[in-house]
């Protein structure tokens, strides 16, 4: 059934937001964070410190996805007063893996003794710290941080081997969570 759907969020203090042709982006002491909100039939509006959604003819689909948007920009909210870290460990049996940073990417060799390096794509505004077997990565954008990880995770994956034997590969070990 559709129905009249209005929901507020309300920005905090030190953050300036602006949302034009379809990008929100809001920014606060030099870092700046963007997102793409295009939602058919809601107007999106900023008034004062506060951010409105209202639909008018809004149906159960139309309210979940103007709610994962709000959830969206609370993540934002909450990154640019803290940055989102993820923490992986590199765990080898057999042969010891190399780990090097090249500009966007992690060069992965000796990966089970392959004689190709793998690669993990690093994405823009992530930082990326590796201390022996310990590599943690940093970012106030949570998406941009979570799908660096899960690319350097996915980079180690052991194929056409037995998984319970072959135990080598870079594990995510420390997420931020709903603790926080």
């Amino acid at each position: 059934m559709r129905q009249s759907f209005s929901e507020k969020i309300a920005i905090p203090e030190g953050v300036l937001c602006s949302y034009s042709s379809d990008i929100f982006s809001c920014s606060k002491s030099g870092s700046e964070l963007k997102r793409l909100i295009k939602i058919p039939g809601t107007i999106i509006s900023i008034s004062g410190n506060e951010i409105e959604f209202s639909c008018k003819k809004a149906n159960k689909n139309d309210i979940k996805i103007i709610k994962a948007n709000l959830a969206h920009m609370r993540n934002m909210f909450r990154g640019l007063n803290k940055k989102y870290t993820y923490s992986l460990e590199a765990v080898n049996v057999h042969f010891p893996m190399i780990l090097k940073l090249d500009k966007n990417k992690l060069i992965i060799s000796n990966f089970l003794g392959e004689k190709v390096s793998r690669h993990a794509t690093i994405l823009p505004n992530v930082d990326v710290q590796i201390k022996g077997a310990k590599i943690t990565i940093t970012s106030n954008d949570k998406e941009a941080a979570g799908q660096t990880a899960a690319n350097i995770e996915k980079a180690s994956i052991v194929r056409n081997r037995d998984r319970r034997v072959f135990q080598d590969g870079i594990y995510i070990i420390e997420k931020p969570g709903r603790a926080e």
